[in-house]
């Protein structure tokens, strides 16, 4: 019986199964103390899993034992926030609660309920691990607002029931186990304690731990050499309260800055490596206009933001890898970027990266930030050209706030919403599986080709998801027990049916069709920033030879895909891009922007800066074949690239200035540029 125990008597001073142990929790808020010990064990039981499982990647030396005594005081500290509520409860509950046998019984359910939720919460920390090889980070904290993907997801990837009775199996076992050692039975017949007394006691516990609180912060572990070690040494529920609160962080109150004008200067020197011309080269902005030789190209361009691709699934990039053939055959006819990095490891990251060509801000990207409509985004571009622009999205756009955000900067949006069930011919909670997005866009495709306007198509796949399920027959290799490699082949099927497909439409050769990652399947590495795992594909296919095939091994970041785009395409534009071209400027200038919600990096040359929300920065010499990050010397003049466009992205979203520009604008922008007896600016995408 569960609650067998409210039978027990209250155990008496002096009886057979009196103890210290059961002496220091006789009292009233002996409750809390009790707590606070099922917590630090299931907290450290949770530890000692995650390490078994991160074995391989763990260094064992000194760091580990650091690792676990920070990780005691953090489990300390998080019991203490979490039993908060327990002890203002206990001084407002009569003096003689607990002698009611119905009230014990209560203590008893809501004994089981909190060991519940916490073995839970370490269940989920596993599956969170397996997944990021993090604690709990921001991440989470944007699971519990989309509770229906995410309980979807959970169920669709895990045999529910068999992890709940587990889950409740092994509540009953503590609670049985805490039962026998006849602490819980002391706690609650312990003498009764007067009201102030009560209230006096629970102000002291309070103010303790809010003391403790606010002096213990992750921000403050040591800079371990090992990230997992460090990863370690969190707590999993202090980590998720923590991402709760920091989740938008301002870059000017935590981060390294320089004044704004010497920011400003040092980033207008870098804007104009590619040869673009300063439109507003006094003031506290990015403005200035691109020229590129040659004709201008209208073909329509097809977007294919594939879903957690690293470049390591691809067989162009690592020889081993069987899960591409379409992609790997497509690759020998198209443009092919070597050395292509995500600037984030979450979707929304990839979106903000490739629409905005913006660093990647700490906290939330823009994708979720508040006044993030009419920006200055490759869609308004477009659409400035009389482009029809779209975004197609196989899931419910609500989740990340995308339809929001796409909708409001110049993109029409289809989703799940937008189509008909018939449409759907199979899905798991994240959307529909990848063949029907692709077929939703071969009619949005033919639909705007029928009108006569030239489009551009953002799509975004989501089969590349746990749980990894799509239409079975598609590949060898089954849905679901397959996981990711499975998911990646099928991906990888449903866009060579697609290309093979649009291949009978009229407006095939006068299509670009883009191939390009979000982010990387996984983010966890022993650095701080590993950058091997931000490097994604970027494949660019024209069969009417708009863009000719070919290798580009210059250093690039998702933050350059627009303007390079646009520069393959011979556009000349007014640009708040703070991306480059990168075929128009040195390679050995080239720089790649990479950051996770609270680290900020800048690779150049080799050399890696890390900007840290305590103002810190550090820098590493970045070996590219083995991953190695080296701790050196710190360098100002990258530190101050760095710091530059960082801080710069932040003061101009802050002031509302990083907008689109109109078609009437952009005319008289360009007019500046050109004496009007020489030249008659029709278009901004003249050539001047």
């Amino acid at each position: 019986m569960i609650f067998a125990p409210v039978l027990i008597p209250p155990v008496q001073q002096g009886s057979a199964r009196d103890s210290r142990g059961t002496r220091l929790l006789a009292h009233r808020f002996g409750g809390v103390l009790l707590f606070g010990l099922v917590f630090a064990g299931i907290a450290l039981a949770t530890r000692v899993a995650l390490l078994v499982k991160a074995a391989p990647e763990v260094t064992w030396d000194a760091s580990l034992l650091a690792a676990f005594a920070w990780g005691a005081l953090f489990d300390v500290a998080a019991a203490g926030l979490v039993a908060a509520p327990m002890m203002v409860l206990l001084a407002v509950l009569p003096a003689r609660w607990f002698e009611r046998r119905w009230a014990r019984g209560l203590a008893w359910v809501a004994g089981f309920a909190a060991v519940y939720l916490l073995l839970f919460t370490a269940v989920a920390e596993w599956t969170f691990w397996d997944e990021f090889g993090v604690r709990f980070n921001f991440i989470a904290v944007d699971y519990l607002v989309y509770t229906t993907e995410v309980i979807g997801n959970i169920r669709e990837s895990y045999n529910l029931p068999v992890l709940l009775g587990a889950v409740a199996a092994g509540t009953v076992l503590v609670l049985g186990l805490a039962a026998r050692s006849g602490g819980p039975q002391a706690w609650l017949g312990a003498a009764p304690v007067g009201a102030g007394r009560r209230w006096g006691l629970a102000a002291a516990g309070l103010a303790v731990v809010i003391t403790l609180g606010a002096a213990l912060q992750e921000d403050r572990l040591p800079a371990f050499r090992n990230n997992y070690n460090r990863e370690l040494a969190k707590n999993g529920v202090w980590s998720l309260f923590a991402a709760f609160r920091n989740n938008v962080l301002d870059y000017e109150q935590f981060y390294r800055t320089r004044p704004e004008r010497v920011a400003f200067d040092r980033l207008r020197r870098e804007l104009v490596e590619d040869g673009s011309i300063l439109l507003s080269p006094d003031e506290s902005d990015t403005l200035r206009y691109v020229r590129n030789p040659g004709p201008a190209q209208r073909p329509n361009v097809i977007q294919i933001t594939v879903e957690s691709l690293s470049a390591d699934f691809l067989g162009i990039f690592n020889p081993a890898s069987a899960l591409t053939p379409e992609l790997d055959a497509l690759a020998a006819r198209s443009l092919v970027f070597e050395n292509f990095y995500a600037t984030g490891t979450r979707t929304d990251r990839g979106m903000e990266a490739l629409t905005l060509s913006l660093p990647p801000t700490p906290g939330r990207s823009m994708v979720k930030r508040p006044r993030n409509e009419d920006m200055f985004t490759l869609g308004s571009v477009f659409r400035s050209q009389g482009y029809d622009t779209a975004f197609i999205y196989g899931g419910f756009g609500y989740f990340d706030n995308m339809n929001h955000y796409f909708g409001q900067n110049g993109y029409r949006v289809i989703d799940r919403n937008s189509v008909a069930p018939a449409d759907v011919t199979f899905a798991n909670v994240w959307g529909a599986c990848d063949g029907d997005l692709f077929r939703w866009t071969l009619r949005e495709a033919d639909t705007s080709a029928a009108s006569g306007r030239p489009f551009h198509h953002f799509v975004m796949t989501t089969s590349n998801h746990r749980p990894y399920t799509y239409p079975a027959g598609k590949i060898d290799l089954p849905s679901k027990v397959s996981g990711r490699a499975g998911a990646v082949k099928y991906t990888d099927q449903a866009i060579g049916e697609f290309l093979r497909e649009a291949a009978t439409k009229p407006w095939y050769k006068d299509t670009v069709f883009v191939i390009v990652a979000d982010h990387c399947a996984s983010s966890a590495g022993k650095t701080e920033l590993p950058v091997e795992n931000y490097h994604i594909p970027l494949i660019i296919f024209a069969p009417g030879g708009q863009i000719a095939p070919g290798r580009i091994k210059t250093l690039t970041s998702q933050m350059d895909y627009a303007p390079t785009l646009l520069g393959l395409l011979n556009w000349s534009y007014p640009s708040r891009f703070f991306g480059h071209d990168v075929r128009k400027i040195d390679p050995a200038d080239a720089h790649a922007l990479i950051g996770n919600y609270q680290k900020l990096g800048h690779l150049e040359r080799g050399e890696l800066i890390v900007l840290g929300p305590q103002h810190d920065a550090k820098t590493y010499r970045y070996d590219s074949h083995g991953g190695a990050q080296v701790p050196t010397a710190p360098s100002a003049y990258a530190e101050d690239e760095a710091i530059s466009y960082y801080q710069s992205a932040s003061i101009l979203y802050r002031r509302g200035q990083y907008r689109s520009v109109k078609p009437d604008e952009q005319l008289r922008l360009a007019a500046r540029l050109v004496p009007a007896a020489r030249v008659a600016v029709q278009s901004p995408l003249s050539n001047p």
